[in-house]
């Protein structure tokens, strides 16, 4: 009676701007011993990890940093700039990208530890390659506000219940 060995390897390596890539082989071997289980799962292993080392250096499409990030893409809402679209990058709140509440939520976070805007500008520069805070869409100001949160804690009070850790996450959207 012959076995099935079934080996898989696969690989995942982050990439710049947020953007990663993955290969995985999969691979089957008939045994005829039971014996030969352990070198024949080595070997597969070896010519599979070799295999995907190989061909994972390859990354094809590497987008730049910003990539994205400032090209206003329209999801059906206004196109005067009064009216906000799905990405927030119209929404009428002073020329900032991510939504209202988001930029109040960053003020306040400023404002309750005493930070400059040099202090933002900087965060952002070193996160997202521009110093300008306005200009952040709404994932970019959420990660702002996560460093901000890990970085200096959250004081702000908040309505409802928050569970303890990450507490702006309980915010509506």
């Amino acid at each position: 009676m012959a076995l099935k060995l079934t080996a898989n390897y696969s690989k995942r390596l982050g990439l710049p701007g947020f953007s990663s890539h993955q290969f995985s082989i999969s691979v089957e071997a008939e045994l005829n011993n039971t014996d030969d289980v352990q070198a024949e799962a080595s070997r597969l292993y070896s010519k599979l990890q070799s295999a995907v080392d190989l061909e994972i250096q390859n990354t094809g499409f590497v987008p730049e940093e910003g990539y994205g990030a400032s090209a206003p893409k329209h999801n059906g809402g206004s196109h005067n700039g009064t009216n906000g679209n799905a990405n927030g990058t119209s929404n009428g709140n002073g020329g900032w990208k991510c939504s209202q509440k988001q930029k109040d939520l960053i003020l306040k976070l400023m404002d309750e530890h005493n930070l400059q805007k040099g202090d933002l500008q900087s965060i952002a520069l070193e996160m997202f390659g521009t110093s300008e805070v306005s200009a952040l869409n709404r994932l970019q100001a959420s990660g702002l506000i996560d460093r901000i949160i890990d970085q200096y804690g959250n004081n702000v009070p908040r309505r409802g219940t928050t569970p303890a850790g990450r507490q702006y996450q309980g915010r509506s959207r």
